[in-house]
């Protein structure tokens, strides 16, 4: 779609002229566990958390696609980079599109804002005068940070009891600034370990009810098609574009090693091997094939509520098939190269190294998991899901 290239062709400006200053701070992220403040800052100045956030709050409301390019691009200079950036872009998009705008309107006229989140309901929230008190512990804060406020899920209790409606268990969420979160040093980890995606706990947190939102039964305050897509459809696609930004790396550090490195044993160089030349074809295959694959199936949905139609159960299967597969074959196009690149592959001087635990964690995330695989194919012969996500 000519849109999408013309609303990417300006990030992609923005995106090389940060690229000196994310490279020249990739190490230092590995090495403190989380984000530099610095990297973090020039994103937000350069409005790239903001693509999803609506226009109406001064962000570029993109299409997907242009969304999933945008991650991409960062990851592939720097992979934890990309993954807060992505957790970013979807939180604030979120936010924007469904917290009161006389609250939004306040929170987005920063210009260095970013939010970090996790929808996740492992917080407990009682209701009182004015708000909800808050308690709980989450798992993998991303970029929290470099965050002035943190979002989470919680469920309602009442009683003590947790409330439930028709519709199952009653979920909220909450925003309070990060100066109220406890950061615990959980993030101990191989991949994307310059993610800071560390656990963090309130306890007993005041959070008035205008910063309350809930994402999953509440109408959109605006409204575009971005903000009618399933919310798990949108928490899928993203993680698109870190598995493949990582997957575009490994491929060009493979075209460098490959010209420079000659075998143990051998008088020519790596790009002369058969197996070497059949890997970096395999690689871009399976990436290019997968990011299609993608951009069709949000297109098509995307498509389908801007008509003004409902995406059926089997659209919304096909996204989080599509999703899942491009994480899967990123992951599959990594392990082409780095067997192939032979045993310099396997030190931590080699960028190879970091792209293959990197990529890894992507896949583990339940939203770009295979182990939704066999409910897809539940919807594709007529039966129920059997998932909350489709």
């Amino acid at each position: 779609m000519s849109t999408n290239r013309d609303e990417f062709s300006e990030i992609a400006r923005q995106i090389a002229e940060l690229k000196p200053i994310i490279e020249a701070h990739a190490d230092e992220a590995e090495e403190q566990r989380h984000l530099g403040n610095e990297v973090a800052r020039s994103m937000a100045l350069a409005g790239l958390y903001r693509i999803a956030v609506p226009r109406s709050l001064g962000g570029g409301e993109a299409h997907p696609i242009t969304q999933i390019k945008t991650i991409e691009a960062v990851s592939e200079i720097h992979g934890s980079t990309g993954w807060n950036l992505m957790i970013g872009i979807e939180t604030m998009g979120i936010l924007g599109g469904s917290l009161t705008r006389s609250v939004t309107k306040q929170l987005y006229a920063d210009p260095e804002l970013v939010i970090a989140g996790t929808l996740n309901p492992l917080g407990q929230a009682v209701p009182c005068d004015g708000g909800y008190r808050i308690t709980g512990q989450w798992p993998f804060a991303s970029g929290i940070h470099n965050a002035q406020y943190f979002w989470s899920q919680s469920i309602v209790q009442k009683d003590g009891e947790r409330l439930k409606d028709e519709r199952g268990f009653v979920f909220c969420e909450s925003m309070v600034p990060v100066s109220q979160v406890e950061i615990l040093d959980t993030w101990h980890v191989s991949g994307l370990r310059g993610s800071g995606s560390h656990d963090v706990r309130l306890e007993d947190v005041f959070v008035s009810t205008e910063y309350i939102s809930q994402v999953q039964r509440r109408i959109p305050v605006e409204p575009g098609t971005l903000y009618r897509l399933p919310i798990y459809s949108r928490l899928a696609y993203n993680k698109v574009g870190v598995a493949t930004g990582i997957a575009k790396a490994a491929i060009n550090q493979f075209v460098e090693l490959a010209n420079a490195k000659k075998p143990r044993g051998s008088s020519n160089l790596l790009k002369n091997r058969v197996d070497a030349q059949r890997a970096i074809a395999e690689a871009e295959r399976l990436i290019g094939s997968a990011r299609s694959y993608v951009f069709e199936a949000v297109t098509d949905i995307w498509d389908t509520i801007e008509n003004g139609d409902k995406p059926t159960d089997r659209q919304k299967a096909i996204v989080q098939l599509s999703c899942s597969g491009a994480a899967n074959e990123a992951v599959k196009a990594v392990e082409m190269l780095y067997s192939a690149a032979g045993a310099s592959a396997n030190f931590l001087s080699s960028p190879l190294e970091r792209s293959m635990r990197d990529v890894l964690v992507v896949r583990q995330h339940i939203m770009v998991s295979p182990q939704y695989t066999e409910a897809v194919g539940r919807v594709l012969l007529g039966m129920e899901s059997e998932t909350f996500l489709f």
